[in-house]
């Protein structure tokens, strides 16, 4: 007889937190964009004209694809 292994328990997210995550990253995009246009021209240039968005992706891209590669953590 073949070992089944057990399946595994984990939390599952509704509605709530989900909207809850929307509206947190709505509010912190929104708020960016109030700092961002009171930044003195320089800055503005500075935030729009060079590659500072890319580097932001790219970083966000690696802790996300690292914290998935690294697997779930062990309950403490």
């Amino acid at each position: 007889m073949p070992i089944v292994p057990e399946p595994a328990v984990g939390r599952t997210f509704g509605w709530r937190e989900v909207l809850l995550v929307g509206g947190a990253i709505v509010v912190i995009v929104l708020g960016i964009s109030v700092v961002t246009s009171v930044l003195p021209s320089g800055a503005q240039w500075f935030v729009f004209q060079s590659p500072l968005f890319i580097v932001i992706i790219v970083v966000g891209t690696v802790l996300v694809l690292a914290s998935l590669f690294r697997g779930p953590s062990a309950p403490s």
